[in-house]
């Protein structure tokens, strides 16, 4: 049925452990999200949950042989997890993003609830949803630079204040100079 409907769009479709994923064409994420909502015998009308991944420094974009268990053609995958209340089945949508200009087309005209779940993952891995009706930061401050969820993000690290070298860390820190 979806293949019928989309042809070249669906890009990929893996069943595991019960659970379908289809990997649509970025372009046609909106389209693939509304025929699954509104197809009679489908009726996937609620999104629990919207992700994304990092797949860097992995493989992605090597030729896809059919023996893979993960089909990743870019960088960045965008997973729309979607549940069908009436047949209490559940499909994952997916799309991936360029890594060089990480875009996808928002899903919030298909599903409002999308909205602050799409801002989140703009602002933690910059993946911008275009046509999003909101896209201010949701997590970072307006001066952040960089997206803290993406696998080449530099961590920091703060040493923990134990008994032994307390008073040394607090020395360090902008109250302790009251």
């Amino acid at each position: 049925m979806a293949r019928d409907a989309f042809g070249e769009g669906i890009l990929h479709v893996k069943h595991f452990r019960g659970e379908t994923t289809i990997v649509v064409a970025a372009e046609r994420l909106p389209e693939a999200l509304g025929f699954f909502r509104a197809s009679p015998g489908l009726v996937y009308n609620m999104l629990s949950d919207v992700s994304a991944v990092d797949y860097y420094p992995d493989d992605y974009g090597a030729a896809y042989d059919g023996n893979q268990s993960d089909y990743r053609p870019e960088r960045y995958g965008v997973c729309y997890h979607i549940l069908s209340m009436l047949y209490n089945r559940r499909l994952r949508i997916k799309a991936f993003a360029d890594e060089a200009d990480p875009r996808l087309p928002t899903g919030t005209t298909v599903f409002p609830a999308a909205n602050w779940l799409e801002r989140e993952i703009a602002d933690m891995m910059g993946i911008a949803f275009e046509e999003h009706p909101d896209p201010r930061r949701l997590l970072m401050p307006e001066d952040w630079h960089g997206h803290p969820h993406r696998r080449d993000y530099p961590l920091g690290k703060e040493t923990v204040a134990f008994s032994f070298n307390v008073e040394d860390i607090h020395a360090h820190k902008p109250f302790a100079k009251d």
